[in-house]
């Protein structure tokens, strides 16, 4: 007999898998929880956007509180690494382990397969270049794309230079791995076994299709509940790679096929997922966090219709530029557009609304978290020394 469940039993079940239930908030954060806080997720998407701060710092704060930033950039700069940059859900930081299980995407980017249009000449008629490219990084060290000679970023900073774009296919291809970031955010490369362990570098390489299957597994646990979109997403499997390893999960019983009232599609609970207690407490979630990353599971999970508007032009916005979703014991309440406004050292409310089923609490529970977000930030609150932001 298929279990059946309710929308609120999924819900509890993803904020559990994704560490919003028994969360503590207010002790120490030492080195060791930020470590189980990523590979309890199992990836932390990176992105250039640095409105309010580098996305991948956010996750953290959202579950783990005020932490020391620096904390995360010692784990990412260490060495031997534990963790490192490729493409997991886009532009991810991965443990390290996970690097083998993503070797086939490095091979088919080699080919020429699942990569960005534009680099797709740099795996054939404009390979040499990408080699050149190569064989100076085996005899000059790191290079960044600022240090080659052409245009750099006059044009705005999605005009690529040609060998941004040589740069950017061998990191695809698993020819050069990132050994660092640069203070503005710039990707350094370098050779792999410069960057990486070698216990990693010579670990078996899986088939594709082993390294698909385990991929799959760790989007459940980190999902709780998911459907197969859900998993696939979690890591862009494609789609034409999921089925059969998505039935041997369940051959396997590592996930188990059920059914949530209300979804269209069949769900999957991971084997070990829980309930768990009551999700309570308050927090701000990045447009990047993976509970809310996937607008469709969202919208199933919660009911919240979500989309981030970054590329939508400001006089058709509907909630604002940067929009947070406001998380409060267990369910999405409200949003808030928000700015760090360097300058004058404030944390900026553009724009918020609360969801017509929130509870009374909620305003005074989003001011407290903003007041939170702002000393974290070294910021002054939106509060301070001027009228509360209306919500």
């Amino acid at each position: 007999m298929t279990v059946e469940l309710s929308v609120q039993e999924a819900r509890r079940i993803a904020l559990t898998a994704q560490g919003f239930n028994a969360r503590e908030r207010d002790g120490a954060v030492g080195p060791a929880r930020v470590r189980r806080t990523i590979a309890k997720l199992g990836l932390l998407q990176i992105d250039s956007v640095n409105v309010l701060t580098r996305v991948h710092y956010l996750p953290l704060f959202s579950r783990l509180g005020a932490y020391d930033r620096a904390l995360l950039d010692t784990l990412l700069a260490e060495r031997p690494k534990r963790f490192f940059e490729y493409w997991g859900h886009e532009a991810s930081v991965l443990p390290i382990d996970c690097h083998p299980l993503l070797r086939w995407r490095m091979a088919r980017a080699r080919a020429g397969r699942g990569i960005w249009r534009p680099l797709e000449p740099f795996a054939g008629a404009r390979r040499a270049e990408a080699e050149a490219l190569l064989a100076r990084i085996a005899s000059e060290g790191p290079l960044a794309a600022s240090d080659l000679a052409g245009r750099a970023r006059a044009k705005g900073m999605w005009v690529w230079s040609d060998g941004k774009h040589a740069l950017e296919w061998l990191f695809w291809a698993g020819l050069v791995a990132a050994t660092h970031r640069r203070g503005n955010f710039e990707r350094v490369y370098d050779l792999p076994e410069r960057v990486l362990p070698r216990a990693i570098l010579d670990r078996p390489t899986p088939t594709g299709e082993e390294a698909r299957r385990e991929l799959l597994a760790r989007s459940a646990r980190a999902l709780g509940i998911a459907t197969a979109g859900d998993l696939r997403d979690y890591y862009r499997i494609p789609a034409a790679d999921a089925p059969q390893p998505i039935a041997e999960l369940v051959e396997e019983g590592t996930i188990v096929p059920v059914r949530v009232r209300g979804w269209r599609q069949q769900a999957y609970l991971y084997r070990d997922a829980r309930a768990g207690r009551r999700a309570n407490g308050p927090a701000l979630l990045s447009p990047f966090d993976p509970l809310v990353w996937n607008r469709d599971r969202t919208e199933r999970l919660f009911g919240f219709r979500y989309r981030l508007e970054i590329y939508t032009p400001a006089h058709k916005r509907e909630h604002g530029y940067y929009v947070l979703p406001f998380l409060l014991d267990g369910a999405l309440v409200a949003r808030v557009d928000l700015k760090a406004e360097r300058r004058s050292g404030r944390l900026v409310v553009q724009q918020a609304s609360i969801e017509p089923n929130a509870p009374a609490a909620t305003p005074e529970a989003l001011r407290a978290e903003l007041q939170r977000l702002a000393g974290w930030l070294d910021l002054r609150g939106p509060d301070e020394g001027r009228e509360p932001p209306a919500v």
